[in-house]
C-alpha cells in the first residue's frame, strides 16, 4: 500500500468546527445536496441553521432533514441573519445557493452582519451587482468565496502547478469544452432548475454560458495561469427550442496573446458531464477530463505520453498530497473535490478570523474578485453574440 502523505502535506488539523448556515439549496435541491455531502467530507463545519425554501413547509422539512433544530429553521434569510447575529453561538458563515437571481442581496447583508459568506456560481445576474459585491466585502473585511469545486480535484491542482513551474513551457494555445446533453429534450415541466435557467430575470443574459460556461472559463484560467481578455462568441439553440442558448462556440485571447477555443453546450447527446481542459506549450501539453478526474495527461514534445495518476508519490507534487484522501486504486470523485473545496473555505475563514495563519499560496480559494470575472465573462459573450460575434474584452480587475 502507498504511504500516505507526511504532516507537511496535509491539512492543519482543526481545533473544532465552523458554524455554518444555509440559504436555499433545500428539499429536491441537487446543488444543496452536493455542498452538504463536501461539508461533511471536509470534516470543518457543523450545519447549524437554514433558510432553504420560500416555500415554510420545505423550509421546515429540509431543515429537519439535515438535523437542523427547529429553532433555528427559518422561513426567510432576514429572519434567519437577525436571529443568528444575536446568538453567542450564531453561525459564522453561511452558504448561499439560492438561483442567481437571490444571490446579492443576502451575501450583501450577511456581508454587513459580520458573517463571512459562500456563494454559488455565477456571482450574480449583472456587473453592477458583482461589483458591489466586492466593494461590500472590502468595505466589510468579510471573507466572500466562490463555488468552483472543479478546481479542488488533486489532479487539476497537480495540472496548474505544473504549468506554473514551466513543465510545457510558456503557454501557446488552450482548449476547453463543457458538454452536457440535458437540454437536448423539451425540459421536463417537474425540473424547476430549468424554468429558471431559462428565464431572463432570473438567470441574466444567458443560460449555458453561466451555468457550465463559468466553470470552464474558471477553469481556464486557474490552470493556465493566463487571464482570458477577450472573446469572440456565438450563441445557439441546438436542441429542443428554448429562449435562451443552450450551446456557445467562443474564440479567446490569453493575456500573453496565445489564442484558445472554449466549447459549451447542454445539448449534445452522449455527453454527461465532459468538462475537458487541454493546454500546449512550446515544450509540451497537458490533459484533464473531469469525466476521468484521477488521471492527468503529460506529453513532451517527442517523448512517450506520460499518464500521473492521482495518489502519494510517484510524481504527484507535495503541494497537491492534501487534495488526496486514499491511496491509488481506490477512486476519488467530484464529492472528494467539493470535500477539499470545504476545507480550504473553512481554512480561509480561519485565517480572516485570525484564528489561524497559513503560508503565502497554502489555498487556493476563489474570491469575489473571481467572482466578478465569471460575471463580466458572461457579460462579454452575450455582448459579443449580440453585436455579430465580434471580439469583446472579458477580463476585469475589479
Amino acid at each position: 500500500m502507498a504511504m500516505m502523505g507526511s504532516d507537511d502535506t496535509r491539512y492543519p488539523v482543526a481545533s473544532r468546527r465552523l458554524r455554518l448556515g444555509f440559504v436555499g439549496g433545500g428539499k429536491g435541491g441537487l446543488v444543496g445536496d452536493w455542498h452538504a455531502t463536501g461539508i461533511r467530507l471536509s470534516n470543518r463545519w457543523d450545519i447549524v441553521a437554514g433558510a432553504m425554501s420560500s416555500n415554510p413547509e420545505n423550509a421546515r422539512a429540509s431543515a429537519a432533514a439535515w438535523l437542523i433544530a427547529p429553532d433555528r429553521a427559518y422561513t426567510d434569510y432576514n429572519g434567519m441573519l437577525r436571529a443568528e447575529a444575536a446568538r453567542a453561538d450564531g453561525i459564522e458563515a453561511v452558504v448561499i445557493c439560492t438561483p442567481n437571481y437571490l444571490h446579492f442581496e443576502p451575501a450583501a447583508a450577511f456581508m454587513r452582519a459580520g458573517i463571512d459568506v459562500i456563494l454559488d456560481k455565477p456571482m450574480t445576474i449583472s456587473m453592477d451587482e458583482a461589483l458591489e459585491l466586492v466593494r461590500i466585502r472590502r468595505e466589510t473585511g468579510m471573507f466572500l468565496g466562490m463555488t468552483y469545486p472543479y478546481t479542488y480535484h488533486p489532479m487539476v491542482r497537480q495540472a496548474r502547478l505544473m504549468v506554473a513551474d514551466g513543465a510545457i513551457g510558456d503557454v501557446r494555445q488552450i482548449v476547453v469544452e463543457y458538454a452536457q446533453d440535458w437540454a437536448t429534450a423539451p425540459d421536463d415541466p417537474s425540473f424547476k432548475g430549468a424554468a429558471w435557467r431559462r428565464d431572463p430575470k432570473k438567470v441574466g443574459r444567458a443560460s449555458a454560458t453561466g451555468d457550465i460556461g463559468t466553470h470552464a472559463f474558471h477553469l481556464a484560467n486557474y490552470v493556465s495561469g493566463q487571464a482570458i481578455t477577450d472573446v469572440r462568441a456565438d450563441f445557439h439553440v441546438c436542441g429542443a427550442p428554448k429562449n435562451l442558448e443552450d450551446t456557445v462556440f467562443m474564440n479567446i485571447k490569453l493575456a500573453n496573446g496565445a489564442p484558445g477555443s472554449i466549447w459549451i453546450t447542454q445539448a449534445a447527446p452522449g455527453n454527461y458531464c465532459g468538462l475537458r481542459l487541454r493546454i500546449f506549450g512550446l515544450k509540451g501539453g497537458i490533459e484533464w477530463n473531469q469525466e476521468f478526474p484521477e488521471q492527468l495527461r503529460v506529453n513532451y514534445l517527442n517523448q512517450p505520453e506520460q499518464v500521473i495518476v492521482r495518489g502519494h508519490g510517484s510524481g504527484v507534487l507535495p503541494a497537491v498530497e492534501r487534495l488526496i484522501h486514499l491511496p491509488r486504486g481506490h477512486g476519488e470523485s467530484l464529492s472528494d473535490a467539493w470535500g477539499n473545496m470545504y476545507t480550504e473555505l473553512a481554512l480561509a475563514v480561519e485565517e480572516r478570523r485570525g484564528q489561524r495563519s497559513l503560508p503565502g499560496g497554502f489555498l487556493a480559494v476563489s474570491t469575489a474578485e473571481d467572482g466578478a470575472r465569471g460575471v463580466k465573462f458572461i457579460d462579454a459573450c452575450a455582448d459579443s453574440h449580440e453585436s455579430g460575434g465580434i471580439w469583446t474584452k472579458c477580463w476585469i480587475d475589479p
